[in-house]
């Protein structure tokens, strides 16, 4: 096995540790469901991690991405599912002071985490262009694979790190004050990160 940790660990950390749609949910899911939440949605993005090193591993994502139709039907489908998922946190983070913090419905699930995760053509490109450098000079399964368990580890560690950093600080301020601007600003940046994803990919 020939797969380059070491030298994926500093391409991977500028994406790991930047905001991103994965940080959004992270947070929200921190809000309204505490580390049930948390844990639900950072099971479904390395779900989505590793659904992608599998792709990757088998040639899939190759095939995808040289058929500009398909990947362009991707990226609109990416695009509507992430605008879908910003509108229900601007929404729920309106209504937060009617619905009360305790109401979890607008939690994100594990599902929409990896659903978020796996329609990022950010996510893809990322492991077409960058993690096949360190996989190996014949790739595959394991050592796509391997690198993933990297990147979910990092992700991880960092945002379960931010988020426990942001549940406590609902203990020293109003959480339903904390929960709706967190959902607003999460939802708007999520909507900006899906638009920005729709141009520049």
């Amino acid at each position: 096995m020939d797969v380059n940790i070491f030298g994926f660990m500093p391409a991977l950390l500028p994406v790991a540790l930047s905001p991103g749609a994965s940080f959004t949910l992270v947070m929200n899911s921190a809000l309204a469901g505490g580390h049930k939440g948390l844990i639900r949605t950072l099971a479904g993005t390395a779900l989505g991690i590793y659904t992608h090193a599998v792709l990757i591993g088998l040639g899939v994502t190759a095939v995808l991405i040289s058929s500009p139709a398909a990947f362009a039907v991707l990226k609109v489908a990416g695009t509507a599912y992430l605008l879908w998922l910003g509108a229900m946190l601007i929404r729920s983070g309106i209504t937060v002071n009617t619905g009360g913090f305790s109401d979890s419905k607008h939690a994100v699930t594990l599902k929409e985490a990896w659903l978020a995760n796996v329609l990022n053509p950010k996510a893809i490109l990322f492991y077409v262009t960058v993690v096949s450098q360190f996989a190996g000079i014949k790739g595959g399964v394991s050592n796509y694979l391997t690198l993933a368990s990297v990147h979910v580890v990092v992700m991880s560690v960092w945002l379960f790190s931010v988020s426990q950093t942001l549940i406590f600080s609902v203990k020293k301020t109003n959480p339903l004050m904390l929960k709706k601007y967190v959902n607003i600003a999460g939802g708007m940046l999520l909507i900006a990160f899906s638009l920005h994803s729709l141009i520049k990919v």
